[in-house]
């Protein structure tokens, strides 16, 4: 039996700070940075979540819940859809996108979850760590980055 000492209040007010731009916060982190004024209610808020949840179990717990969750009682594995030539989009962010597939998932599997063209006009795939080219049987390992070639 696991178990996960967590927090999803600290968790919520956490990331609603972040999202108002008040800190920045990545989910299972053991510390957030505050990056605008917080009000007395803010501060307290915070301070209580830094001190009792934070420094107490190093994070909140949530993220390592979902995490156990998914990879190992689901058995599923995070997989990239990327380029060998670009990894970022517009903005700079890298491997923006993650796509959760079952374990003992191929690379034709993957090509249509991206979109059933793909699937159906796949020619074959690049492992974009190694840049060996793969067949659509090739099975999928987490936190592969994988490019998909297909015909137009």
């Amino acid at each position: 039996m696991l178990i996960i000492a967590c927090s999803a209040i600290s968790e919520l007010a956490l990331k609603k700070a972040a999202k108002e731009k008040k800190i920045r916060y990545l989910p299972g982190s053991k510390a957030f940075e505050v990056l605008a004024e917080l009000d007395e209610k803010q501060k307290k808020g915070l301070e209580y979540i830094q001190k009792s949840v934070l420094e107490k179990f190093a994070n909140t717990g949530i993220q390592e819940v979902l995490e156990k969750a998914v990879f190992e009682l689901l058995q599923c594995v995070a997989v990239f859809p990327a380029g060998t030539k670009k990894l970022a989009d517009q903005f700079g962010n890298i491997l923006t996108d993650c796509y959760i597939m079952p374990k003992g998932s191929t690379v034709l599997d993957f090509a249509f979850k991206l979109h059933t063209d793909f699937g159906n006009n796949f020619i074959r795939a690049i492992d974009v760590k190694t840049k060996q080219m793969v067949g659509k049987d090739h099975l999928l390992k987490n936190r592969d980055a994988i490019e998909i070639i297909h015909r137009a």
